[in-house]
């Protein structure tokens, strides 16, 4: 049996008004906040795990619990911290995620690959494209 929630995301009258997961959000793509908290909780079934999570206070001052992305973080209480909309799959209540690399929240270290995920810049040594104008100096030196 469908839940109220979900009759309401389905509904054609809640269509046209509009029915947001993320309503801490308030229409709006990031909101900065302050971490009041960081625990550890462990997913539903089947997974096996220990999630970081923190639990943030927004500028709006409304409370959400929000994902800790990537291992190894540097964030304590009373950091500043970028949340955005984005649910982990696999833990209740938890419907947003924290920004690495903003304000006092650490990007993750020697991270090569999906780099924008987790707030790394791009390292010097690692170039997709050279220009063709270029490509002669570059192998010169």
């Amino acid at each position: 049996m469908a839940t109220m929630r979900q009759t309401r995301l389905r509904s054609k009258a809640y269509l046209n008004i509009g029915f947001s997961r993320t309503p801490a959000l308030q229409q709006r793509p990031q909101v900065k906040g302050v971490v009041t908290r960081i625990t550890t909780t462990n997913p539903k079934k089947p997974n096996s795990a220990t999630r970081h999570i923190a639990k943030v206070k927004l500028t709006s001052e409304i409370n959400v619990t929000a994902r800790v992305v990537g291992s190894g973080y540097v964030c304590a209480k009373y950091n500043r911290v970028l949340v955005h909309g984005g649910r982990a799959n696999d833990l209740p209540g938890v419907g947003y995620s924290l920004i690495r690399g903003v304000y006092d929240f650490s990007p993750v270290l020697f991270k090569k690959k999906r780099r924008s995920i987790y707030g790394v810049d791009r390292p010097e040594s690692l170039t997709k494209f050279i220009r063709r104008k270029d490509r002669s100096i570059k192998k010169a030196v």
